[in-house]
């Protein structure tokens, strides 16, 4: 079995393609599957660079592939079934139950960059009828954070206006998520051809940050107002406009560390606006079961900005990493 493992964290040549043992059959309770794509997210380059990360580590949180056995006393899933993993494995519905990820698979736990695993069945959705194996190994990660951070905290309606930072995976999912409720989208980005392709999506609004800084105000302006939700992927850097650019009471989705992790916070103008800001980190079985049924019902279908061989997974986190892409950059396996 071919797998991606660390073999010198922190180093600048750390991964290696190594033959790994078959991890054999399914024992109860668990599913064998095939997995054919997985896909970056930003966490990727974190995990595999930090010096504490395990030498033999199998990276990426992202999967999707196909059941080819099941263990005893498991009846979601049958050899065969086209599958998803899940972020958060014992996360099933509610508010969310853990603060860390030895528990998510390519950060705690063996990830997704290899042919085949053997794990519990929870660990696997269906995917959505339709999605080839590179569509569906985007929803894992960029899918559901979308989802949950336009969906969940009481939700957008049709009519909100939702600002989204980027041009990333999420930001494009959560584009394409919120014309389907019925909201309008702002995008922003610094490149202006990323953006003209976000329009293509959708977009109803497009803004270049480098040419209009001050993109806040120009928000709050534009919506007479303020934007019911900011999708906030860069970090504590962009979080001062981001409040400048929602309406009072409206809310903020944290789902991004781009500039780092700490900085100052405008508790003065959060109070005053009385605004929710709330951290979103992907979600949970039930929330991914609604997403999975809303991309059945419409024509959505992720933003794939380049595939690579996991052969070549150095080249394609180099990719990720440069800003050049535009949606999700995926491993087919």
């Amino acid at each position: 079995m071919r797998a991606a493992v660390v073999r010198r964290p922190a180093d600048e040549n750390h991964l290696e393609v190594a033959d790994l043992p078959d991890p054999g059959d399914p024992r109860p309770g668990e599913v064998r599957v095939r997995v054919h794509a997985s896909a970056l997210n930003c966490h990727d380059n974190i995990v595999m660079a930090d010096p504490a990360t395990a030498v033999g580590h199998i990276p990426l949180a992202d999967g999707a592939g196909v059941v080819e056995a099941v263990g005893d006393g498991v009846t979601e899933l049958s050899p065969g079934d086209s599958v998803v993993a899940r972020f958060f494995p014992a996360w099933q519905a509610g508010s969310p139950v853990t603060d860390h990820f030895g528990t998510t698979p390519g950060i705690g736990l063996p990830g997704y960059a290899r042919e085949v695993l053997v794990a519990p069945a929870t660990q696997f959705s269906r995917a959505p009828r339709g999605y080839s194996h590179i569509e569906s190994a985007t929803l894992t990660v960029a899918g559901l954070t979308a989802w949950s951070a336009l969906m969940g905290g009481g939700g957008i309606k049709p009519g909100d206006t939702v600002v989204l930072l980027g041009t990333g995976g999420v930001s494009m999912f959560a584009l394409q998520f919120a014309k389907l409720a019925g909201a309008t989208a702002i995008v922003t980005s610094s490149s202006d051809h990323k953006l003209e392709r976000a329009r293509a999506l959708g977009a109803d609004y497009v803004l270049n940050y480098r040419t209009v800084p001050n993109w806040g105000d120009h928000i709050h302006q534009w919506t007479a107002g303020g934007a019911d939700l900011v999708l906030a992927v860069g970090g504590p850097s962009t979080l001062p406009q981001s409040i400048r650019a929602v309406r009072i009471g409206g809310q903020i989705a944290m789902i991004g560390v781009l500039t780092g992790v700490s900085g100052e916070l405008a508790t003065g103008e959060i109070d005053t606006k009385q605004l929710r800001l709330r951290g979103v980190l992907a979600g949970n079985r039930q929330q991914q079961q609604e997403m999975i049924r809303a991309i059945e019902a419409s024509d959505i279908r992720p933003a794939i900005d380049r595939t690579f061989p996991l052969e070549e997974l150095g080249q394609a986190l180099g990719h990720f990493t440069s800003g050049a892409h535009f949606g999700k950059v995926v491993i087919e396996i």
